[in-house]
């Protein structure tokens, strides 16, 4: 790859850090699909620091993801109280010439869910990250959402099984499966309840394992405020457990031992029906976000092949969805 490539980037990290500041060891990641994902060695004067620039590259139309500028205060946010996040270093702005995004420290370690769950290498701390997440998500749902208020203005926070509804039917496309799987949301809602600050996408495959399990959250487009049990449910979801189906927690663990951590770290006593729900919401929204990538594919202009295997997941996940409400799948 050529330098002009990260000009942008150059420009933006120069403005902060002057003219002196050179950019080396550049590397483009394979994966992320929805924004370009660039990392990359700051180096001033003598000082060296890993660096990872993330920029938008397409919106989808009704799509649930917070704009970067929102991603990257919320990381300010959680990096304060402690919730372990590679740091924000700067957002972009207008003169920086790159979009919008923003930059953070490199944080080492593995992402891909088939390496966590399957590699030896991660058969020491695999029994870890069940409790390591209940903490977590105790942590984040302690902080007082007064400090992320801004997340109020968006649909998820409103009523999440409403924003899936309007989604769907957004696209214009016959879902009876998914519809059928919204009928029973609206019809077996919980009470409100407190809302919480949630990450909305911590699953396998957004954080980062090191040697010692969790090193860092990542990916907080999908933050809004709700029941801190919503959290629970969309990492204990069928489809996040990457074939490992007798463990329910991501497919690395047990909700026992979710709950158990998730409640000593300060959490709400967690009720096994109410993690069902958002399980079975968890199904629905999944597929609801695959008929919106492959929409994205065929009328949106963002021709990709991952993109394209989302039709053909969303079918997956509606069998899963039907399997879930009859009972047949835990």
């Amino acid at each position: 790859m050529t330098a002009d490539l990260f000009d942008d980037i150059r420009r933006a990290v120069q403005r902060r850090f002057g003219s002196a500041a050179r950019l080396e060891n550049i590397v483009v990641p394979t994966l992320g699909g929805s924004n370009r994902t660039v990392a990359f060695d700051l180096v001033d004067g003598a000082a060296r620091r890993r660096l990872v620039s993330r920029q938008e590259t397409y919106v989808a139309p009704n799509s649930p993801f917070l704009p970067s500028d929102d991603q990257f205060r919320l990381l300010q946010v959680a990096f304060a109280h402690g919730i372990p996040v590679p740091e924000p270093v700067f957002a972009y702005e207008a003169d920086d010439g790159a979009g919008h995004g923003f930059v953070t420290a490199f944080v080492g370690g593995e992402t891909m869910p088939n390496r966590i769950l399957g590699d030896p290498g991660f058969a020491a701390v695999r029994p870890r990250l069940a409790a390591q997440a209940g903490a977590i998500f105790a942590a984040l749902h302690a902080i007082d959402p007064a400090e992320v208020d801004f997340l109020a203005r968006y649909a998820d926070s409103d009523d999440p099984i409403a924003a899936q509804r309007a989604r769907l039917d957004s696209y214009d496309e016959a879902h009876p499966a998914i519809e059928l799987g919204l009928r029973w949301l609206e019809r077996h809602r919980p009470p409100p309840g407190p809302r919480c600050f949630l990450h909305g996408d911590l699953r396998t495959g957004n954080f980062i394992v090191g040697a010692d399990g969790i090193a860092a959250v990542l990916d907080w487009e999908c933050s809004h405020l709700g029941a801190g049990v919503e959290d629970l449910g969309w990492l204990c979801t069928r489809s996040w457990r990457f074939g490992r189906v007798e463990l329910p927690v991501g497919g690395f663990g047990n909700r026992a031992d979710l709950f158990a951590a998730y409640e000593a770290a300060g959490g709400a006593r967690v009720d096994p029906d109410a993690v069902r729900y958002w399980e079975i919401f968890g199904l629905v929204r999944w597929a609801v976000l695959n008929v919106m990538q492959a929409h994205g594919h065929v009328f949106g202009g963002r021709r990709s092949l991952p993109f394209a295997a989302c039709g053909r997941n969303t079918s997956v996940i509606e069998y899963d969805l039907m399997m879930t409400l009859a009972g047949r799948y835990d």
